[in-house]
């Protein structure tokens, strides 16, 4: 084989692999099932060829995540300096539950196979935790450091609630519409971090 007969079929490999990830991408963006089938025929290639680029759906998904949410900081910039928890950490709730919502398709992926495979969790997009500890700053000097177990439990509290199960749970089992839903699980959100900050008052 001939240096640029190799460098041909390496750049072709790299057009097909770019296809996937943009048919993945464009597919999750319109918040439908998210499928190998459905991806392969979105890029023009084989269910197999996909499965010769990616070993699995999540790791797909996680490439053509990779970026899709910003920063946590960037996420709750809109906040200025707003430094209440309880507001900080509605809005966190909500950024990220609407940005489910967009992208339910692939996120309903990522947690079927992540249940059947719990070793595989970590592939999974960890903003929640990330958007969590932004939003919960201002406790950093108060019961962070009064009641450093009730920190973590808040943080724990939060995790349950400020989560894609949470809203799934609220839309597919309580038959809530999603805006009824977010609300639901913001208002759980704030009534968590109120208690918390009241109890640093007391």
């Amino acid at each position: 084989m001939t240096a640029q007969a190799g460098t041909g079929r390496t750049n072709q490999k790299q057009r097909t692999r770019t296809a996937i990830v943009a048919a993945a991408r464009e597919l999750i963006t319109t918040g439908a099932e998210v499928t190998m089938p459905a991806i392969a025929r979105a890029a023009l290639v084989s269910e197999a060829t996909t499965y010769r680029y990616f070993p699995d759906l999540p790791s797909l998904i996680s490439e053509a995540l990779a970026g899709a949410w910003p920063p946590p900081a960037e996420a709750l910039a809109p906040l200025g300096d707003c430094a209440d928890p309880v507001e900080r950490v509605a809005f966190a709730c909500e950024f990220l539950l609407r940005g489910v919502l967009a992208r339910q398709g692939a996120v309903r992926a990522m947690i079927s196979a992540t249940i059947t495979r719990p070793d595989s969790a970590g592939a999974r997009p960890g903003i929640r935790f990330g958007l969590i500890d932004h939003a919960l700053l201002p406790l950093e000097g108060t019961l962070a450091v009064a009641d450093s177990e009730a920190f973590a439990q808040l943080k724990r509290d939060l995790a349950v609630v400020v989560s894609a199960e949470a809203l799934f749970t609220l839309t597919d089992l309580c038959r809530l519409d999603p805006e009824e839903a977010v609300t639901s699980a913001v208002r759980t959100a704030t009534t968590l971090t109120e208690a918390a900050v009241r109890a640093i008052a007391r």
